[in-house]
C-alpha cells in the first residue's frame, strides 16, 4: 500500500501512510456502522415519537431510508468535486463533525421531521465514501488501487457486522443510546483525522469547482466521456443491484426457505460480512497480483453467478451457510472494477469519479430493494406458478451474466492525463 512517488503525490519518505489509511478505513467503517447502529431502535423510536403502530412506523422507516439514499445520489459527485478543488482533508473532517452533530440532533428529536432532517443531512455526510476512495487513489500506485479499494470494502464489511450488533446491545439502554454512541464515534474520528490526515491534493492536480460537473448528471457526462468508462459504470450499476439481493431478501429468504429465526439470520449475515472482510482485506491483493484486475473482475462475477444459482435452488440451511466462502469470494469483483476505473481517470478527476460511482450505487440501492422483494413476493404467494423463495438470487445471476458479457466486450481503458 505504498505511496506513489513523483509530482503531485506525497513522497513515501516524507509521509507515514499508516495513520492516514487507518483514519480512512475507520471513516468508511463508521459510515456502515452509522446505518446499522441505529437500525435496531428505529421501529421503536418512530413509534415512540409518532405514537403509531408498527405498520406506520415501517412506512416512515422507508421514507427515512429513501431520503438517506437520495442524498447520497445527489451529493456524492458534489463532495467528490469539492475535494478535487479544496482537498480531501477539509471535506472528510468537516463531514465527520457535521455527522456527529446530526446524531446528537436525532438523539434529542421529539418530532418525526427532525429525524427526517437528520437522515437527509446524514445522507449528505455519508456521501464522503467517494472522498475516502479518492484519498486512497491519491496515495496508491496504479497497480495498488484495486487492492486498496478492497481495504475500503473490508472496512465497510466490518461496519456492516458490528453496527447492528452494537446497536442491538445499546438498545437495552434506551432508544436514544445508539445515536449518542454514533455521535461520539464520529466526533472522536474527526479529532483523530485532524491530527493525522495530511492533504493529498496538490496544485498539480487541483481542479476548479464547477456546478456543471458537480451534479450527478453532469459528473456522469464528464466521466462517461472517458473511453470505456461508460460501460464500466453501467456494469457497476447493474452489479450493485444484483449484489443487493443479500441485504434485500436474505432475512425473508432464510425464514421462508429454512425456517430461520432472527438469531440465525443475524448470525448468517455476520458470517457473510466476515467472509467479505477477509476476502477484500486479505485475499484480494495476492489474487490481483497473480491474475490482474480484468481477470479478477471476471473471476468475481463468475463466482457470483455460481453462488446465486446455488442459492436459488438450495433447500438446506447448512448448505447455504457452507456456500459463504464462495459468495464472499465473489466480492473481489467490485474493488477490481473500481481499480480499473480509477486507473482510467486522471489524478484531478479521482474525486469526481468516486462521487459518480457513489451516486450510481445510491440509485441502484433505491431500485434494488423494490426489485428483489417484489420478485420474492411473486414467487412465494399462494398464486405463484412455482414456489421458489430463491427466485431473487436467480434474477441476480441473470443480471451478473449480463455484466460479464458487457465487460468482456469492453476494451481496456487508457490512462487519462491531468487536464
Amino acid at each position: 500500500m505504498g505511496l506513489a512517488k513523483g509530482a503531485g503525490r506525497p513522497d513515501a519518505g516524507r509521509m507515514d501512510k499508516r495513520l492516514p489509511v487507518t483514519f480512512i478505513l475507520i471513516s468508511v467503517m463508521l459510515d456502515a456502522m452509522g446505518i446499522g447502529l441505529i437500525l435496531p431502535v428505529m421501529p421503536a423510536l418512530i413509534q415512540e415519537i409518532e405514537g403509531a403502530g408498527i405498520g406506520a412506523a415501517a412506512i416512515w422507516g422507508g421514507v427515512l431510508a429513501t431520503a438517506f439514499a437520495a442524498m447520497q445520489f445527489l451529493f456524492g459527485p458534489t463532495l467528490g468535486s469539492l475535494s478535487d478543488r479544496y482537498g480531501r482533508r477539509p471535506v472528510l473532517i468537516s463531514s465527520l463533525v457535521i455527522m456527529a452533530l446530526i446524531y446528537v440532533l436525532m438523539a434529542l428529536a421529539q418530532m418525526i421531521w427532525l429525524l427526517l432532517i437528520g437522515r437527509i443531512i446524514g445522507g449528505i455526510t455519508a456521501a464522503t465514501q467517494a472522498t475516502s476512495a479518492a484519498y486512497m487513489a491519491d496515495i496508491s500506485r496504479p497497480e495498488e488501487k484495486a487492492a486498496n479499494f478492497g481495504l475500503i470494502g473490508a472496512a465497510f464489511g466490518m461496519g456492516f457486522i458490528f453496527g447492528p450488533l452494537i446497536g442491538g446491545i445499546l438498545a437495552e439502554y434506551g432508544t436514544r443510546a445508539p445515536f449518542w454512541a454514533a455521535a461520539m464515534l464520529a466526533g472522536a474520528n474527526a479529532i483523530f483525522g485532524y491530527y493525522v490526515l495530511p492533504e493529498t491534493v496538490t496544485d498539480r492536480i487541483r481542479r476548479p469547482f464547477s456546478w456543471r460537473r458537480a451534479n450527478p448528471l453532469g459528473a456522469f457526462r464528464n466521466i462517461g466521456a472517458l473511453p470505456g468508462l461508460k460501460r464500466l459504470l453501467l456494469i457497476s450499476f447493474v452489479y450493485t443491484i444484483a449484489f443487493f439481493v443479500y441485504p434485500g431478501v436474505w432475512a425473508y429468504f432464510g425464514a421462508a426457505r429454512f425456517g430461520w429465526g432472527p438469531g440465525m439470520i443475524g448470525l448468517s449475515l455476520a458470517v457473510f460480512g466476515v467472509g467479505i472482510a477477509v476476502v477484500q482485506g486479505l485475499l484480494i491483493r495476492p489474487i490481483i497480483a497473480r491474475i490482474g484486475e480484468r481477470r479478477a473482475v471476471i473471476l468475481g462475477l463468475g463466482v457470483d453467478v455460481a453462488a446465486f444459482v446455488a442459492l436459488g435452488f438450495v433447500t438446506q440451511g447448512w448448505i447455504a451457510l457452507a456456500l459463504t466462502p464462495l459468495t464472499a469470494l465473489g466480492s473481489i469483483a467490485g474493488p477490481a472494477l473500481q481499480g480499473i476505473m480509477s486507473r482510467s481517470a486522471a489524478d484531478n478527476q479521482q474525486g469526481e469519479l468516486q462521487g459518480t460511482i457513489t451516486s450510481i450505487n445510491a440509485v441502484a440501492t433505491i431500485i434494488a430493494p423494490l426489485l428483489v422483494t417484489q420478485t420474492f413476493w411473486y414467487f412465494t404467494t399462494p398464486d405463484a406458478p412455482i414456489y421458489l423463495p430463491g427466485a431473487p438470487f436467480l434474477l441476480s445471476a441473470l443480471l451478473t451474466i449480463g455484466c460479464i458479457a458487457v465487460f468482456i466486450q469492453t476494451p481496456r481503458p487508457k490512462r487519462a492525463r491531468v487536464t
